[in-house]
Formats: C-alpha cells, structure tokens, sequence
C-alpha cells in the first residue's frame, strides 16, 4: 500500500478473521483454507442461507485471536479465504458437479479446507472427493454428521441433489455417525437401522458425555466433518431455515470436536445452512468463532503430529 494511504483508518479485510495482509499466506502456503459457497436452490421452509457465508465471514473480524482455552494463536497456523464460489443456476446437479470440480483441485496439496454454506446440498461433493482420494490407498472415510435432521431421503421436491438428500447420497461410500438428530422420516429411521448407521439422538445428548464415547467408538481413522448449524439448540443459533426445538450445547460441542481432532485424523469440514436474521448476531458469531475453534483443533493436531 502506498505509504501516503496507509496510516488511514482502514476497515479489517475482508477475509476470515479480518486479518491483515502481511498475516495471510498465499494459498500454496496455506494450512487452512476458508472456502465461502453461497448456494441456495433446494431449501424447503425458511431461506436465507445464501447470505450465511458473508456473515461468518463479517461477525469473525470480531473475535479475539487468541484462544484462551488453548493458550494459543490459531491463525498463525496460516488462514486463506478464497472468494465466494457462485455456483451456476443451471440446475443442482450442475452446481454440485461444479463444487467437486473445485474440491479435486483444492485437495490436490492435502490442504485442510473448511466451507461455509450455503445450503446442506453442498456438502456431498468435498465428501464424495476426500473419500475417493483414500479409497486409493484402501481406506475408508467416516464422516462425522452434527445436524437436527437426518438427510437420508433418497428424493425430496422432485431432486436427488436436494439438501434433505445429502447424506443419503454419501452414506454407502461412508461409514456415517450422525449426532444430535432429532427430525427423521420412519423411511430414513427403517434405513439407519438396515446399513446399521449408529444414530446419536437429541435427547441422548447427556450431561455425562456417554454419548462422546459413542461417537468417538463409531469413527474410523480418517473423518471428515459436516456441521449443519441446525445440530444446537434454537435459543443458540435460532438463524437456520428449520429451527428444531432441543439440540446441541457450546461446551459438550467443543468437548467432541477437541477429541476428534486429537484421537482421529479430520482431513476437512464444512459449516452450513446458517440463515442470518437481521439485527440478531449472536447466532453469527457463534459460527464464526465454531470455525475458529475448528481451526484451533486442527492447529493443535498438526503440531502434534509432528513432533
């Protein structure tokens, strides 16, 4: 910046976290990476989650950088924030088709992405990618799915690609732990039982933490993690398109998360379907500073890893 220009009072950046630019690696550098996917086309109540990305990314320029639980910077572990993909209108199939385009060449260098959605649709893609990438080396991915629904019906509204359908689309490539459901049809209920998916409910998220335990024993090595923000309670995050009523808490999240990243190998994440309400924050900064945790677990795991 030109020296005359930079002594002015210039607003945070516009990436995550807001950070300035002598603390953003480039992306060949990078640790992290934010990938922002605003995609809305196949929601089925309340909308808005098109508008989710943008806001985590503005309600992060507002937390603190050190994490005092961890006695750490996170960011140092080098965060890039790549722009909005905007997917094409063309049809979901397409879009989705666009985004695993898009996650075969981000994974090419074994970078840990994290997305911000956007709808749950969006989902499938890094899934289907991070799987086929260790089904090469005769592994098999786990995906550790925190949500209220189950999104195991084979064809919502007409669509295969719907954001109702996306696990159902990943779970026989997967070995699928869903945590805190607690809006499911009998037909996606009869399904968990036959391929024997080990479904966590609601109200078996108790105060003694059994069900960790559980989560933890149904993961295999490598896991990849899906958040749809439904998963907390709507007094915490009422900004989702199909608030349901009970859910997940901050702390006991945070002890699950901070376990899988120290006792399994997390190769990615997303973090969708938050619908902001204008004038209502605190459920946007709740995701911003979720993500920031997620890349604090992951910081922590890297460096342990390496010693």
């Amino acid at each position: 910046m030109d020296k005359r220009l930079a002594g002015l009072p210039w607003g945070a950046p516009a990436n995550f976290l807001g950070l300035p630019e002598a603390d953003v690696p480039a992306l060949e550098r990078a640790a992290v990476v934010i990938f922002p996917v605003p995609y809305e086309a196949t929601v089925s109540y309340m909308g808005g989650t098109r508008f989710g990305p943008r806001r985590i990314l503005e309600a992060s320029r507002a937390i603190e950088l050190y994490d005092h639980e961890l006695d750490a910077e996170p960011y140092r572990v080098g965060v890039y924030t790549l722009p909005e993909l905007l997917l094409t209108g063309a049809g979901p199939e397409a879009a989705l088709g666009e985004l695993r385009t898009a996650f075969d060449a981000l994974l090419a260098d074994d970078r840990f992405v994290i997305m911000l959605g956007g709808e749950h649709s969006i989902s499938a893609p890094p899934i289907e990618a991070h799987a086929a990438r260790l089904s090469g080396d005769g592994r098999r991915l786990s995906v550790l799915q925190l949500d209220a629904h189950g999104d195991l019906r084979a064809e919502y509204e007409g669509t295969p690609f719907s954001h109702a359908c996306v696990m159902y689309r990943v779970h026989q490539a997967v070995d699928l732990v869903p945590v805190g459901i607690r809006a499911i049809t009998a037909e996606e209920r009869r399904l968990t039982r036959e391929r024997n998916i080990p479904t966590i409910f609601a109200h078996e998220l108790d105060a003694d933490g059994k069900w960790i335990e559980r989560a933890l024993a149904a993961l295999g090595p490598d896991v990849y993690l899906t958040i749809d923000i439904d998963f907390f309670d709507p007094s915490l995050v009422p900004a989702t398109g199909t608030p349901e009523p009970g859910g997940g808490s901050w702390y006991p999240t945070l002890r699950l998360l901070e376990r899988v990243f120290a006792e399994r190998r997390v190769v990615g994440a997303d973090v969708v379907e938050l619908a902001p309400i204008p004038g209502v924050v605190a459920p946007d900064f709740l995701t911003a500073k979720l993500i920031y945790k997620l890349v604090a677990y992951h910081q922590r795991a890297r460096d342990a890893r390496r010693r």
